[in-house]
Parts: structure tokens; C-alpha cells; sequence
């Protein structure tokens, strides 16, 4: 059965009456959002809407089931964004779904995840209560730091209701650099030159494609110092092509918008390391598997046509752990999962009475 609260009062009355519950979402994430056999769905579309928004302290805060497109929308009214690049804005993704599922995009690799510019949030726990942690305003240190156990929890720990965020102002300009590269250790050394370059970069991913390898390096700031920071970038790292304006915004819209994921493949995020590449890079050869790797090697998408758990094995192995967004309803979480006993306290806190599903 489907639960759809308008309100913060409907929500706690729902948690109480509840029994096994898992907050949804738009859905963008369906092997998030997708409620077994015995479990209630939250549908928080309904509560929605931006409370306060204060571009001169560059913080806002919005209720959970806030679009990120109607976020984007007022932001960029003053020349503001969300710098970490949150993933499927045009298909509908939340606020509260973003944060639950702990994933960011490209910008990630020059100003952070989402965990940075989260400041504060209001969830309800498992018996009906409204707690709330961190604050509104970026200098602000009281209490525990609950917003950022929110960030990756699915969901487990609490029905988010409202969040408080910072922005930053929005680069004037935009350039990319398209690299293709011949093997994966050419396109390795290309990674680390970048990333210990001092060409303050914005973004820093390689593609590992049907077509090849290609690393994309995108600058952002005053369109008057662009060329010359691109000069400095091609002579570091060699020259390809240059992408400026729609075609460039364009690509790396379709990063964040898993439109290089085709339709009906599973999409898995996972952390990693720049160093354990080669190793996963050769566990996949032959395997219809597209790869991403972001913010400078340091997170992992993966897509693929089969069912995502023909990947557990694997990531066991390696000690690798991922996260499936789009996929079939199932277990989510793959690979090597450590025991978390602080995770387990604060579970145990926080949702005393077990009401929230562990994905």
C-alpha cells in the first residue's frame, strides 16, 4: 500500500502506524524506491516546495520531496547551483532521494559530494518523532552530526522531511577536453598528470566504452581566463578536442542523466581508488560492462545488461562495495560490506522499533 503524507504531521502519524516502511521518492532509483513483499511505501512527492532561500548567505532549505529541477530553477535566478552535481535532475530525482542514496555527480572531484553542502536536516525516526540535526547556516557545529549519517542511508534510519543546503555561485564559463586514449595505462597516466596538475580543474572522468577510452577534463570559471587555462591543460595532457557552450553542457548532462546507461541495464555506483582500476578494469575485460570513472578515479558507475548480482562475486573478491540505482527490486547492496557496529547504535537509536527497511 501506498502512503502519500502533505504534511510533516502526516508523516510522524504514518511512521506509528506503520509496521515495515520505505520512504520513495520520484522513483528516479527504482532498485532503491521499489518496496518488497510486506513493506509500505512513503511517497514523499507531496511534500515539496522551497521554505527559505537566502542567495546572499547562499544556503537554502526546501522540504524532501523537492524536484531538483525546481531547485536548479530558483537557484539559478541569482547565478547559483549545487556544485556536486546531483544525478537525474530532468527525470524528476528529489532532494530526499539524493541525499538517501549518497550519490553525486562529476563536480563531486573539484568541490565535493553531497555530504559537503548538506547543513542540516529534520527526519522523523521510527516512533513518530521529529529530530533535527545540523542547522541552517553554514557556520554551525552544534550537536551530533546526523545530516551526514543521512547521506547513503536509504532510507534505514529515518523519513527525511526537510534539508538545509549551501550553494555556490555558478562558473561563467565552461570548457571540456576530450581525450581519447590508447590503452588504459596511457589513460591512467593522462588521469594522474590531471590530477596532480595544478590546473585547478573542475571535473575529471574517464569513460571506458564500446568505443575505447576517452578522459574528459572540464574547466569552469571566467570565460576572459579560458584560453589560457586550456593551453595550459592541452600542454599538460596533450591535445584533443575542445568543447565549448551547448554541445559541452550538453555532455555532461547526459553524465548525470545515465543517458549512457541504454534502457533497461543496471546502474551501479561504487567508491574506489585511482590504484584499483587496472585490477577491476581487468576483472571486466570481455564483459559487457560500460564503466565510468569519476572525480578522478574515485567513484565507479557501472552499467550492464544482466542482473547486477552476477557482480557480488567480484566485488567480494576485490573488496569493493556498490550501490545498484536502476535495476531490478532486489538486494541493492553488493560486494564487501564490513560490520558497521557504530552504524548499528545509531540504528538502534534512531529506529528502536525496526520500522525502517535495511536495504
Amino acid at each position: 500500500m501506498d502512503i502519500q503524507p502533505h504534511s510533516i504531521q502526516e508523516v510522524q502519524e504514518a511512521v506509528k502506524e506503520a509496521s515495515r516502511l520505505l520512504p520513495r521518492g520520484s522513483g528516479t532509483k527504482s532498485a532503491l524506491s521499489t518496496p518488497a513483499e510486506g513493506v509500505e511505501s512513503l511517497e514523499m512527492a507531496g511534500l515539496a516546495g522551497m521554505l527559505e532561500y537566502e542567495p546572499d548567505e547562499y544556503t537554502f532549505t526546501a522540504l524532501a520531496g523537492t524536484r531538483l529541477k525546481e531547485v536548479n530553477r530558483r537557484l539559478a535566478e541569482n547565478g547559483q547551483y549545487l556544485p556536486f552535481d546531483p544525478p537525474l535532475v530532468e527525470q524528476g530525482a528529489t532532494l530526499g532521494g539524493t541525499v538517501a542514496a549518497g550519490v553525486s555527480g562529476p563536480g563531486r572531484y573539484h568541490f565535493g559530494g553531497v555530504r559537503d553542502f548538506l547543513m542540516g536536516v529534520k527526519f522523523v525516526d521510527s516512533e513518530g518523532r521529529l529530530v533535527r540535526g545540523g542547522g541552517k547556516v553554514v557556520k554551525n557545529s552544534a550537536g551530533f552530526d546526523l545530516p551526514k549519517m543521512m547521506v547513503g542511508s536509504c532510507g534505514s534510519l529515518g523519513v527525511m522531511v526537510e534539508l538545509s543546503f549551501k550553494v555556490f555561485p555558478r562558473p561563467e564559463s565552461t570548457a571540456t577536453l576530450r581525450l581519447e586514449c590508447v590503452d588504459l595505462d596511457e589513460a591512467m597516466q593522462a588521469l594522474s598528470r590531471a590530477a596532480s596538475s595544478r590546473l585547478d580543474l573542475d571535473a575529471l572522468d574517464l569513460e571506458v566504452a564500446r568505443g575505447g577510452l576517452i578522459l574528459w577534463v572540464r574547466l569552469g570559471g571566467l570565460q576572459e581566463a579560458l584560453p589560457a587555462r586550456l593551453e595550459r591543460l592541452t600542454d599538460a595532457l596533450g591535445s584533443g578536442q575542445v568543447l565549448q557552450g551547448a554541445d559541452e553542457e550538453q555532455i555532461w548532462r547526459s553524465v548525470g542523466e545515465a543517458s549512457w546507461v541504454p534502457t533497461g541495464w543496471c546502474w551501479i555506483c561504487l567508491p574506489i581508488t585511482p590504484s584499483r582500476i587496472p585490477l577491476l578494469e581487468a576483472s571486466l575485460a570481455g564483459k559487457p560492462v560500460l564503466r565510468r570513472y569519476l572525480a578522478g578515479g574515485q567513484a565507479a558507475w557501472l552499467a550492464l545488461p544482466d542482473q547486477p548480482q552476477s557482480l557480488e562475486g567480484l566485488l567480494e573478491t576485490q573488496g569493493l562495495q556498490g550501490l545498484v540505482l536502476m535495476g531490478s527490486a532486489g538486494k541493492p547492496r553488493l560486494g564487501h560490506f564490513p560490520a558497521q557496529p557504530f552504524y548499528r547504535r545509531v540504528k538502534g537509536a534512531l529506529d528502536p522499533m525496526r520500522r525502517f527497511v535495511e536495504l
